[in-house]
């Protein structure tokens, strides 16, 4: 299949050259993160089907459109790892890159003798990044992990609902996403480090638990120091007041008046002046032993006015407050659309998606959309070519199915 040349303007990252062998989210968002940039990211899929991300959620024209978000800026390859024809041929894609992305179970790559210790003898400068279940060492590191387990096992689902009730999930992949954002800056850490300290490559292992794990802020240090284990809390955010969802005439509106002089201003605006200059309300620890008194105030004043009303008093008198925005809501605000993060790309097939701007904004080398998502196998010769194979060679191999 003939290959789509990728365009002159790299980005901060041009020239890198990442490898990802990983499949569905958390890989796959990594690289997704550092082709954004100007990586150029050649995905390896298996030939029959290739990522099962192709076909999840809403399709069009037989591919879902959160693939168009996920492989974009990509090249895909079509390769059989499992044949020892297919692994050989990984190992000179490897040996040319500059990053390795694989979110196997542990041990799968040390199975086709492509473990750290191959690769590192092969290409001393590789950045091989490994997002697992819990992780290339410890007790549990052969049990299967999918993100919904490592957001269960960091702790997040148990604080996630309301008290005494299911715990929920959140309504994305969060565990597949935060192990890709701490993968992709353990691979900027690693390459940097490669740059200043001559030029070795190094591994870098994230769990999805403890990807989910690091962002739960006080949950540990309170246990450790008090024996508290904190609970869910609905919309509440347990210790700091006040900050709440509150009911609204057609809705909810999310207030954060918990420092101590937006405090002041908030019960300005909603006429409670008596709880805003009342001198035990004026730090944080006071205001969470009267947190049920506050609350109820607040939403006293809600319950009769619209959000929008809500939110154009809050704003005016500099609370921080929003509503609870749908997918329309995101799609029809202008702030979104002012700052590039609703942008329209036309797809492989010919049709326009809406898909979500590049986060973080560069004010230099600000990440694109080079390319969009590439069908199964339409690098696989190009890519080949690169690394020396023939035309001839890469014939016979297609006949075999090692590639497609």
């Amino acid at each position: 299949m003939s290959a789509t040349p990728l365009p002159s303007t790299p980005g901060a990252l041009g020239g890198l050259r990442v490898i990802e062998m990983g499949q569905l989210i958390a890989g796959p968002f990594a690289g997704k993160t550092l082709g954004e940039f100007g990586a150029d990211v050649i995905k390896i899929e298996a030939p029959v089907g290739g990522d099962p991300l192709r076909n999840w959620r809403l399709t069009k024209e037989g591919t879902s459109v959160w693939w168009q978000v996920s492989s974009r800026n990509k090249r895909s390859i079509a390769l059989d790892l499992r044949a020892a024809e297919g692994q050989a041929i990984a190992r000179l894609l490897i040996k040319e890159a500059d990053v390795l992305i694989e979110n196997f179970r542990p041990g799968t790559l040390e199975g086709w003798g492509m473990g750290w210790d191959d690769l590192r003898a092969l290409n001393p400068g590789l950045v091989m990044l490994r997002v697992s279940g819990y992780g290339q060492t410890g007790p549990y590191r052969d049990l299967p992990g999918f993100g919904a387990i490592g957001e269960a096992m960091g702790g997040l689902r148990h604080l996630t609902g309301e008290p005494g009730r299911v715990p929920v999930r959140v309504g994305v992949s969060i565990g597949d996403t935060l192990a890709a954002l701490h993968g992709t800056i353990g691979v900027l850490t690693a390459l940097y480090h490669r740059k200043v300290n001559g030029g070795l490559g190094q591994v870098i292992d994230v769990a999805l638990n403890e990807a989910v794990f690091n962002v739960m802020e006080s949950l540990i240090p309170e246990y450790g120091a008090f024996g508290v284990v904190r609970e869910a809390a609905g919309s509440a955010l347990p210790g700091i007041a006040p900050s709440n969802a509150y009911r609204c005439v057609d809705g909810y509106a999310l207030i954060a008046g918990n420092g101590d002089s937006i405090f002041k201003r908030l019960m300005e605006a909603i006429g409670r002046n008596d709880l805003g200059t009342a001198p035990d309300l004026g730090s944080n620890a006071g205001r969470v032993a009267r947190v049920v008194e506050i609350d109820a105030a607040i939403e006293c004043w809600t319950l009769v006015r619209r959000v929008d009303e809500v939110l154009e008093v809050l704003g005016a008198a500099r609370v921080p407050a929003g509503k609870v925005y749908t997918a329309k809501d995101i799609y029809e605000d202008p702030h979104y659309r002012a700052r590039d993060m609703i942008l329209t790309q036309t797809t492989r097939d010919g049709y326009q998606v809406d898909v979500p701007g590049v986060v973080p904004k560069l004010s230099v080398t600000p990440g694109t959309l080079r390319t969009s998502a590439p069908h199964l196998g339409e690098d696989t010769d190009s890519v080949l070519e690169q690394i020396g194979l023939s035309s001839e060679q890469i014939a016979q191999l297609r006949s075999k199915g090692i590639v497609a």
